[in-house]
């Protein structure tokens, strides 16, 4: 076995690729390197871990066989989606195949009478989310990478996105998948039904499994009717804590918005300078922002909710309000905040965390998250998901040395991590733990714990070919 990056390769012998190119139709087994780089790669900092083959399968059919010629040779196998993921889950760090589920991008059927939809994994989520709209659906999980991210990512990692707070992540809206299993036997998880008390759930089991317990085939995901109307705020403060602090004060005023977010002032800054044709006046003395939206179908109460928000934003010394008053300004607003890692990573080298805590901690997290920044040399820029208790800590690499960036940084991510257990959080909120966050997952589980995770993995992939080297240490 070839090292790389200090993972052991596991080759595809030349007589084997034979066998796989007669499993699945012709060209969708690729070789060459250009291709085989492609899809070793995602979102990840600069990470590359090519496989040693790609296969890009078009039915379930194909994708058992697939696995099943893998498991028959010991071969790893790694599930690649769009690649947009943030921890590393989708790279082939042993080599083996690569099985990416591009083509397999079909919305099978959309159930309008009982408000469902089954898709295949390659669907692009935004793709998604604008056909069902058009039948007067909604399907609220959002990641930032809605625009290119697909379903079978999303399923894999749970995704979030602003939506979240009021309903729910990814994990919420499925109701059934289709499942290869390692040994290449095809499963269903659950049933079509919004109540299901039969057995153990092995649905919620495979979302968020990041692709180390099967291959999702088909999701079959639960729609709601789209809201008629949204009323978008940007709302500045000159102190960041003080922003985060309201955050959990809108919820106490009994408003649940369908977006709250919070942007430090660099990332809008930062975003402004990167995003062309985006324009918003920022006082001098603003440190941060809360981004809320609010949906209904009725306008008088949405308004009356925006009123009540402004009473509790004034009390945590806010500065002027800006209101979305048309489409294209609510569409640039989202703009600004679906943009800001793009604009981040545009500006330097940078690792992004996404802690998570319960929402009163949010203010905490913050603080010490620039506290242990001060003491090691780094700055970060901090945004995120302020309504769940969630944010995306980019730490920046600037000047800072290569050994200081290499040696230091990771005890400092440790201590930020351990903050965020102690406060009741934990390490990931959306991005998953994929191969970036492994080494940290003793902060947030003892050995018991970790033991029944390994225990669960081994009765589904005993020979360890299902994306090893993910999640567990």
């Amino acid at each position: 076995m070839a090292a790389h990056h200090g993972y052991e390769q596991v080759p595809v012998p030349p007589a084997l690729l034979e066998e796989l190119q007669r499993l699945v139709p012709p060209g969708t087994v690729l070789l060459d390197e250009e291709k085989r780089m492609r899809y070793g790669q995602d979102e990840t900092e600069d990470l590359r871990f090519p496989p040693q083959v790609v296969v890009r399968p078009g039915t379930t059919a194909e994708v058992a066989a697939v696995v099943r010629f893998c498991s028959r040779h010991a071969i790893p196998v790694t599930p690649i989606g769009a690649r947009t993921g943030l921890s590393g889950g989708a790279l082939c760090v042993h080599g083996g195949v690569g099985l990416a589920l591009d083509r397999m991008n079909a919305i099978v059927d959309i159930d309008e009478r009982n408000l469902q939809v089954t898709v295949e994994p390659g669907v692009i989520t935004q793709v998604l989310q604008e056909t069902v709209a058009a039948k007067g659906f909604y399907y609220p999980p959002d990641p930032g990478s809605r625009g290119s991210c697909t379903i079978g990512g999303n399923l894999a990692e749970n995704a979030g996105g602003p939506r979240a707070v009021k309903y729910g992540v990814t994990r919420d809206f499925v109701l059934n998948l289709q499942v290869v299993l390692p040994n290449g036997e095809v499963i269903w998880t659950g049933a079509n039904t919004l109540k299901n008390a039969t057995g153990y759930d092995l649905t919620r089991l495979i979302v968020g499994s990041e692709g180390t317990l099967g291959i999702i085939t088909k999701a079959v995901l639960r729609l709601v009717p789209l809201p008629k109307e949204t009323r978008l705020m940007l709302v500045p403060f000159r102190d960041a804590q003080k922003a985060c602090e309201a955050v959990a004060a809108v919820f106490r005023a009994g408003i649940t918005p369908s977006a709250l977010e919070f942007m430090e002032r660099d990332a809008i800054d930062w975003t402004l300078r990167f995003v062309e044709g985006v324009t918003v006046a920022i006082a001098p003395d603003t440190a941060a922002h809360l981004l809320i939206e609010v949906d209904g179908n009725h306008g008088d109460v949405l308004m009356r909710d925006c009123e009540t928000i402004l009473g509790v934003m004034e009390r945590f010394d806010c500065q002027e309000v800006l209101f979305a008053e048309s489409s294209a300004e609510k569409d640039a607003l989202w703009m600004l905040r679906r943009r800001v890692g793009e604009a981040v990573k545009s500006n330097s080298v940078y690792k992004e965390e996404d802690t998570v805590v319960p929402r009163f901690a949010l203010p905490d997290l913050l603080a010490k998250v620039k506290e242990v920044g001060a003491r090691y040399g780094f700055k970060s820029v901090c945004y995120g998901h302020a309504g769940d208790g969630k944010l995306h800590v980019n730490i920046i690499k600037g000047d800072l040395p290569d050994n200081v960036w290499m040696e230091e940084l990771p005890k400092a991510i440790r201590e930020i991590f351990e903050f965020t257990v102690s406060m009741g959080g934990t390490l990931s909120g959306e991005h998953g733990i994929g191969l970036v966050q492994r080494p940290y997952m003793d902060i947030a589980f003892n050995k018991m714990q970790l033991e029944v995770m390994r225990g669960i993995k081994r009765v589904f992939d005993p020979q360890g070919i299902m994306n090893p080297g993910k999640v567990l240490p």
